[in-house]
């Protein structure tokens, strides 16, 4: 945990969950305010918001709730919601300890990196092995005091 002039981040590594959904639902909350990312973490989870899916967009279904973000295709990655809203949690329980307002405190910066990939194999017909591999990551979320205009992706 860092703080450095009203700045917090938090630092989740080696998270079993994949790297591409990870990465949007992480662009999503860029910029939101951390009541505003749990709420919206939540409907994530309840499928009440989607998350529009723009650089890991190939063979992901279209569906009608991505319309209000002016995308296409969306989904509802409940896994990756779930371990981000936990990142979020221990944040604003941080805030809360240091007595700050967590209203004024806005999502500055999510970084997910590529973790080592679990290596385990996979049996085929005619005696043949495959790899059969997972994707982690790593998850940095950074928080800042100042009301600042954050770009979004």
């Amino acid at each position: 945990m860092k703080d450095l002039n009203n700045e917090f981040s938090g630092i989740l590594k080696n998270q079993k969950v994949h790297l591409k959904n990870t990465r949007e639902v992480g662009c999503c909350i860029i910029g939101m305010t951390l009541q505003r990312a749990e709420n919206f973490l939540k409907n994530i989870m309840i499928k009440k918001e989607i998350v529009p899916f723009r650089k890991y967009r190939y063979g992901i279904g279209s569906k009608s709730q991505s319309k209000q973000y002016k995308a296409v295709n969306g989904r509802w990655p409940k896994k990756s919601a779930k371990i981000i809203l936990s990142l979020i949690k221990n944040l604003i329980s941080i805030v809360s300890k240091n007595n700050m307002n967590q209203d004024v405190f806005l999502i500055k910066n999510i970084n997910i990196n590529q973790a080592i990939k679990g290596r385990r194999r996979t049996f085929r017909a005619h005696g043949r092995i495959n790899p059969f591999e997972n994707n982690p990551c790593h998850i940095k979320i950074s928080i800042i005091k100042n009301k600042i205009n954050i770009p979004k992706y």
